[in-house]
């Protein structure tokens, strides 16, 4: 299936139904009196989060929704009927987005959550409203007032823990691919990845997190150069981001170091936020040099970008060093979620001492 990560829909609630204008007429009462009912709400527009979708193609060529207009209100003081809502499915992870303001509307993150794009117009107010001391037989009703209708931009970020970076032909697919039960393309060309992949790392049983591969950055991708600025958005959701650098280039045009610094501008433009993430270092294939070669390089690599953060040399197509970098992250999502459970108990802990004091 065709992957789509973005889409503009137009969505139309439905309008409000007319009050009715009606007075009771039976046998023996002639004067009964307005009895007008209400018109019925119009139907609203939903967003929800479906598990079950991984990508946008369904709107592709449906791009307008309209939900049912409500019925007209009728003698004897009945009612019209509500319109109808549409419910409109979307990939979990997808952001809505108001076209006109550029104003986010929600963020769908897990199943069954769901958004109210466009509200329904309310029903108008029969006759039956209109009656008082002066006006026994009023002619007066309200019509429904108009639902709402905009232009909705989806966007789908794919909700992943981790995220790969790095220039085209980094071996990132082949990383994934030695980590993950994913089968992602490889080949030895550029841009072998059109598309974001996923795959599931299972440390063991019910310690697993997402990896995600997307296709390779390279200068000016910010600005739409190449593939990858159409998928960053696929990695602002991570909690660490693995980049990964070729440490062996046949092309020593652009040294690995400066590889790192483009992608670090690239995404400095994108969402200065990104560099705010864990980065972890990854130096790939490492068995196409020698060990002292390999430990030389991946010194002066790091020196010259003066790397605080972790570093690892591996050679992902042996699968060689690939897994302890795994178990390291599994380890750093351990430790954030012990944090996260330490401070709550703490929070819970001054909150009922200050209760009471």
């Amino acid at each position: 299936m065709k992957f789509v990560d973005e889409a503009v829909i137009t969505v139309f609630a439905g309008a409000g139904g007319n009050g009715c204008v009606s007075f009771r007429r039976e046998k023996f009462i002639p004067l009964g009196g307005p009895d007008g009912g209400d018109g019925g709400d119009g139907g609203s527009v939903w967003v929800v989060a479906d598990e079950n979708l991984n990508t946008l193609i369904d709107f592709r060529h449906d791009r307008q929704f309209r939900a049912q207009r409500g019925e007209n209100g009728m003698g004897r003081q009945m009612f019209g009927k509500d319109g109808e809502d549409v419910t409109i499915r979307v990939p979990i992870g997808t952001e809505i987005i108001n076209v006109a303001t550029d104003e986010i509307i929600g963020d769908l993150t897990e199943h069954g959550q769901r958004i109210k794009v466009a509200q329904g117009g309310e029903g108008g107010k029969g006759n039956v409203h209109f009656k008082s001391s002066t006006n026994r037989a009023p002619r007066k009703s309200t019509t429904g007032s108009p639902g709402e209708e905009r232009d909705v931009r989806l966007e789908l970020k794919l909700l992943a823990d981790v995220g790969l970076l790095g220039f085209p032909n980094a071996g990132k697919s082949t990383f994934v691919r030695a980590v993950s039960a994913a089968t992602p393309k490889v080949a030895d060309y550029p841009f072998t990845t059109l598309y974001p992949n996923l795959g599931v790392v299972s440390v063991e049983a019910y310690r697993s997190f997402v990896i995600a591969d997307i296709p390779g950055i390279i200068e000016g991708a910010a600005e739409g150069a190449g593939l990858g600025s159409l998928f960053l958005r696929h990695v602002q959701r991570t909690r660490v981001l693995l980049h990964l650098v070729d440490m062996a280039p046949f092309d020593e045009a652009i040294s690995p170091a400066e590889q790192v610094r483009a992608i670090e501008s690239e995404l400095r433009q994108y969402d200065p936020g990104m560099l705010e993430k864990p980065r972890w270092l990854v130096l790939n294939k490492g068995d196409l040099l020698s060990d002292d070669e390999r430990q030389q390089r991946a010194a002066d690599i790091v020196k010259e970008l003066d790397w605080q953060e972790p570093w690892f040399i591996v050679s992902a197509i042996g699968r060689d060093g690939t897994w302890p970098i795994m178990l390291r992250i599994q380890q750093f999502f351990d430790d954030q979620k012990h944090a996260a459970l330490e401070a709550s108990v703490d929070a819970a802990a001054r909150a009922e001492m200050a209760r009471d004091a």
